[in-house]
């Protein structure tokens, strides 16, 4: 079988894989299209910590081919998409609707895998740069079957992640403004979360210039190139407040809402120098671990600013995927639009240089 693998220093294109059967409770599925995420390069170098041998990928989608005896809301045939929140769905987090702050949902590392003969782990509970993965059956969602499993794919991490910190975590009202750091996969999300949300203004902020039209084509209202500029001045300009008030550390003016989808401490700090009183920062981007962020405290205490952090866009899978779907299929949420590039597995290079240059906005990889 092939697919991608984790090796300790660096990951490779195989057909030594083998995978076994489901558990009671599991799923195999055959992947049709994966996406390739920045979390997937941050094991590759480092930032993310983890064992090797691991077979990588955690945006995907494929057919049901296999079902455990215990297994009863999907049956051999059906579409789906993986989420990667493996939650134990009788915890107290699960059954008040925050499947993310379930603790069986991290640490679970299994083996379902054999490369060259040796036990290899799963990443992420999902491992979808792979022909087959076992997942359990909370993470294979349904969908319907005209939805192509390259648009479809994206939706288990970089949409849910983005559009999910805006519609579950941030709860943005519409005529509120925003800030979103990094134009990527996850922040495209962020950005038409905003657009969803009725969000007044948007601010889409990069490094990298070329990036505006599509930001803006997923509904940003104003671009700021941060290459040359300083991103909070230019964002205070943007979203003024009145020019006689007095500005400095504690000055009016700024977003309501800044996300950060970068995951660099300066980046952060930005995010949260953006903010009007009252705004918020949601730290979406994951840095190495062990990153600090130096704040003010003054500057949050004394006028209801507030840092939060998101994992996985606060996200409901069994709600959130089909409503993303619904969404598509409305034309009020773009997905198609998010896949830059397809190519086939053999090709995870060329998609990883891609990506390290921000050329694309996601990659997907077709089996």
């Amino acid at each position: 079988m092939r697919g991608i693998v984790y090796t300790g220093g660096d990951a490779v294109v195989t057909d030594r894989l083998e995978v076994g059967e489901p558990g009671p409770t599991q799923v195999k599925v055959k992947i049709e299209a994966a996406g390739v995420c920045h979390s997937d390069l941050s094991v590759i170098d480092g930032t993310i910590p983890y064992k090797a041998p691991a077979v990588l990928g955690h945006e995907g989608a494929g057919v049901v081919e296999a079902v455990g005896s215990l297994v009863r809301s999907v049956k051999p045939g059906d579409h789906v998409v993986i989420a990667t929140i493996a939650n134990c769905g009788v915890c107290r987090a699960c059954n008040s609707g925050h499947p993310t702050w379930c603790i069986k949902s991290l640490g679970n590392i299994s083996t379902p895998f054999t490369y060259e003969g040796q036990p290899a782990s799963n990443f992420a509970a999902a491992s979808v740069f792979a022909e087959r993965t076992i997942v359990s059956e909370v993470q294979a969602v349904p969908i319907d079957d005209d939805v192509p499993f390259t648009s479809a794919s994206v939706i288990g991490c970089g949409v849910v992640t983005g559009v999910g910190a805006v519609l579950n975590r941030a709860k943005v009202a519409p005529g509120d403004t925003a800030a979103v750091f990094g134009v990527g996969g996850v922040g495209l999300n962020v950005i038409q979360g905003l657009r969803l949300s009725a969000a007044s203004r948007i601010v889409a902020v990069d490094t990298v210039a070329d990036k505006e039209p599509l930001a803006r084509r997923f509904g940003a209202t104003h671009f700021v190139d941060a290459s040359g500029s300083d991103a909070v001045q230019e964002i205070r300009s943007i979203v003024a407040h009145d020019p006689s008030s007095t500005a400095g550390a504690l000055g009016p003016g700024g977003v309501t809402w800044s996300f950060d989808c970068v995951g660099h401490p300066a980046v952060l700090r930005n995010a949260v120098d953006a903010l009007d009183w009252g705004g918020t920062a949601v730290a979406i981007g994951i840095p190495r671990r062990g990153t600090e962020v130096a704040i003010d405290v003054n500057s949050l205490a004394y006028v209801d600013r507030a840092v939060m952090g998101c994992r996985y866009g606060s996200s409901r899978p069994r709600h959130d995927i089909p409503l993303m779907v619904e969404l598509y299929k409305e034309g009020r949420l773009m997905l198609d639009e998010l896949v830059t590039e397809t190519v086939p597995l053999e090709d995870f290079r060329h998609i990883v240089e891609a990506m390290h240059s921000g050329k694309l906005a996601r990659g997907v990889l077709t089996f």
